[in-house]
């Protein structure tokens, strides 16, 4: 008699023809990472054998040929009932007495290990599933909290038959595999008690951008099947792999999501050994695993990657299952294989996506992908509507389903109600290479089918649906072509949702990163109004300060932690590369729009030439609010451990008021050359450009801010309509400000740059600035390689210019 099982320290990496990718990893990472602290649920395998001698029984190939050969996979209804009479011929030969005996055996033994009828995962794992060349989410069933030998025997038998799904046929046909050269094994793992505690997903890169240096964890509450099928908008966080390596242990970022449901253990059997239960309010308000824990499991995402990256000889990008249990408080790995998406784009061709016009906003939901399409919605609310969909339509839904798939095949992009990036949606979108909106709130209710909408993901993390269809531009720039200049190109960069893409691009680091974008769009409160909430007069913006700091443990250390997580995603994204980060640069007026801030700033006639930069930061009005800021960088400096981060000042408009913000930032834990802090100043300011050497002095670089300096070189107002058109920063008035900034910070031995937007809009400024021997150009992402190429041409051209 044939031996079909093999228990979980039998088998490794080696053995993806006997069990199959999934199995054979689980028994790797049974087998070999105990040691290194990678915590995995014991278990065995029902070997691929016994799906192949079961095709040998007579009769069975040849109808399964005479169901499969010449199959039209796009006709919808053919294939759900062609696939439906293969599992039940699979279903049927399973059903032997040898297997039956071994497969009640190996559970028997997990009995005696863990107690009578012990809870156990039944999995389905393909020879050609989770290899890096071929891999897609839950082609193949799997069946959670099976008790009893009978009940784990049916599952087993509906594993195996679930190689003729839907979904599953339709794939082999486009990969171009045989599916008569394809098998299939079970793996049956001990159950971690999750539907006690939590579970998740992880990844050890972003998955939208292909960036590496980090691990990006998922969780939800019970078990994760609702994370995969889209049922629930799980928490999210990065942690960076380069500083968590230096034993820096801080999450980088995190966002809380909705958690509306959990999957939990049912009461009986069959297809009722789970349920879904509404997760209470309190508990959705609260992440659903603890710092300490998402550091753990990024530590083990770290060593399986190392892992497999040696056995395979290149970096190998990992998509890991993770559990805790509820009983006894650890963390288990339930599944580990190589990403196959987002790790095999070409690193030599950068793709931008650009919205040439904006439309109104449908809904908004999780951004995948970072395409854009157009095209009519079809709304589909259960399977019986998927025979009318059409290739190119848009398909809006409340989730997807992995049945879905040979229809998701043919669609523009998605949009879901439900989910978050990890869902099936998500995956199979990434898979796909189309823009999907997950997680996008009543999409369903507001897209009727027929309608015009554009997906766009190209705008960060949030991906907005827009009313009609908006047109876009497309660049493809081949990197190894690429150049690079003498003078360093840096970037612009004011959102984090951005940072992790646009740092793969070429540049030499950040020359400008906004700090306002972060506390508009991710704080959205006064920092005063946090500190003295008495102040504040409007009862409607106390009860929403409220709802926003309600999980922290101070309002202080809501800014603090939202601010430096911000800001840190922005170096963590750079490093080592330099990060010059600008101190909040808001005009009162801006300020005053916060939350709370009407009751802390003075109404100005000129809020441009008012109370703004480097005035506020010592001054009584704001010290107490400046000081949160600093504790923010702080944070992300020495807990974070992102040293690669320089701080600027902006609008210091005396050598007096320098010496005070020097003096504050010391104050506050920000002291010039601890730790190798670097402190700039931006020249924006004649002042700043008549006194450079004072201000050299105080500064250790900067960066010309060409906006604020060309409007007070040519007292130009560049708000004002009426004499817009004398703003020009080609002016020789402005050309020789320039000129004399590069080369009095030259003349001291000072790093300088430009971050304003004249190099990106006037090719000759770039080459001007060239010329004359700045040391950076930093421009917005989209203006990087025409400005790469306006510098080459400088360099290779060199004239000479009046020092």
């Amino acid at each position: 008699m044939s031996e079909y099982i093999r228990s979980f320290l039998e088998i490794g990496l080696h053995d993806v023809g006997l069990v199959g990718g999934k199995t054979a990893s689980l028994g790797e990472l049974y087998s070999t990472l105990a040691a290194e602290g990678v915590a995995v649920p014991n278990g065995f395998a029902i070997t691929a054998d016994a799906y192949r001698d079961a095709l040998l029984r007579p009769g069975i190939a040849g109808e399964l040929h005479r169901l499969l050969d010449g199959l039209d996979k796009s006709k919808i209804k053919q294939l759900a009932a062609t696939a439906a009479k293969a599992r039940a011929i699979i279903y049927k030969a399973m059903d032997t007495g040898p297997l039956r005996e071994q497969i009640v055996e190996a559970y028997r033994k997990l009995e005696r290990e863990f107690g009578a009828d012990v809870a156990v995962a039944v999995r389905s794992s393909a020879t050609a599933e989770d290899l890096p060349t071929a891999s897609f989410a839950g082609q193949h069933e799997s069946f959670l909290n099976v008790r009893g030998a009978r009940d784990l025997f049916e599952a087993c038998r509906r594993c195996f038959a679930s190689i003729f799904t839907d979904r599953a046929i339709s794939y082999r046909i486009d990969n171009g595999f045989d599916h008569f050269k394809v098998a299939l094994s079970v793996a049956v793992m001990k159950m971690v008690r999750s539907d006690l505690a939590a579970s998740g997903v992880a990844f050890t890169l972003d998955t939208e951008s292909g960036f590496r240096d980090v691990v990006f964890v998922t969780g939800c509450y019970g078990l994760g099947e609702t994370i995969v099928q889209g049922k629930v908008d799980p928490d999210e966080f990065y942690v960076h792999k380069p500083t968590l390596s230096q034993g820096f242990r801080c999450v980088l970022r995190r966002r809380l999501g909705g958690k509306q449901i959990r999957m939990t253990y049912g009461k009986g059997g069959g297809s009722r050994t789970t349920r879904i239960r509404a997760v209470p309010g309190a508990e959705r308000e609260r992440f659903c695993i603890s710092d300490t824990e998402v550091l753990s499991l990024a530590e083990i995402s770290v060593r399986i990657e190392a892992h497999y990256s040696k056995d395979a000889g290149i970096a190998m990008p990992m998509d890991i299952e993770w559990a805790k249990d509820g009983s006894d408080g650890k963390l288990y790995i339930i599944q580990a294989r190589p990403e196959t998406v987002a790790s095999q784009r070409s690193p030599d061709v950068f793709e931008a996506y650009t919205l040439k016009e904006r439309g109104s906003v449908i809904v908004a939901g999780r951004a995948v992908g970072e395409k854009i399409a157009s095209g009519r919605t079809r709304r589909i609310a259960t399977a019986r509507d998927l025979a009318a969909f059409k290739p190119g339509e848009i398909l809006v839904a409340p989730a997807t389903s992995p049945d879905w798939e040979p229809v998701m095949k043919i669609a523009a992009g998605i949009i879901t109600d439900k989910g978050g990036r990890t869902c099936h949606a998500a995956i199979v979108a990434r898979e796909l290479g189309i823009p999907a909106v997950v997680g996008a709130t009543h999409a369903t209710e507001k897209l009727k089918t027929g309608t015009n909408v554009t997906i766009s993901c190209a705008e960060g993390e949030i991906g907005s649906v827009y009313q009609g269809t908006v047109a876009f531009d497309v660049t493809r720039t081949s990197v190894s072509d690429l150049r690079q200049p003498r003078t360093a190109i840096m970037v612009n960069v004011g959102t984090p949702e951005m940072a992790f893409r646009v740092a793969m691009q070429p540049q030499s680091g950040v020359g400008l990163a906004r700090m306002e974008f972060i506390i508009s769009e991710h704080i959205g409160v006064h920092p005063m109004a946090l500190l003295k909430p008495e102040k504040i007069a409007s009862a409607k913006a106390k009860a929403a300060i409220a709802r926003l700091v309600r999980t922290y443990e101070s309002p202080s250390d809501f800014f603090i932690q939202r601010l430096s997580e911000g800001v840190g995603t922005i170096a963590a994204a750079f490093y080592p590369k330099p990060v010059i980060v600008r101190l909040s640069d808001f005009k009162t007026n801006e300020y005053a729009s916060l939350l709370g801030g009407e009751a802390f700033e003075p109404k100005e006639e000129n809020p441009m030439l008012g109370f703004r930069g480097a005035s506020r930061y010592s001054h009584p009005a704001y010290a107490e609010g400046f000081a949160l800021e600093c504790a923010a960088l702080r944070r992300v400096r020495e807990k974070m451990g992102l040293s690669n981060l320089r701080i600027m000042v902006p609008f210091c408009r005396t050598v007096a008021e320098g010496r005070r913000v020097i003096a504050t930032m010391a104050a506050n834990g920000l002291k010039r050359g601890d730790g190798g802090l670097e402190i700039y100043v931006m020249c924006e300011i004649p002042n700043n450009v008549i006194q450079i050497d004072a201000f050299s002095e105080l500064f250790d670089g900067f960066s010309i801010g060409s906006n604020d300096l060309t409007q007070l070189t040519l007292g130009v107002d560049r708000d004002s309509d009426i004499v817009a058109f004398d703003f020009d920063e080609r002016d020789p008035g402005m050309l020789e400000m320039f000129r004399q900034a590069v080369v009095g910070a030259k003349r001291n031995g000072r790093h300088v740059g430009i971050c304003g937007e004249a190099p990106a809009n006037y090719p000759e400024i770039a080459r001007y600035l060239t010329q004359i021997g700045i040391d950076s150009i930093s421009v917005n992402p989209a203006s990087v390689f025409r400005t790469m190429a306006a510098v080459l041409e400088a360099e290779s051209n060199p004239t000479k210019i009046r020092a």
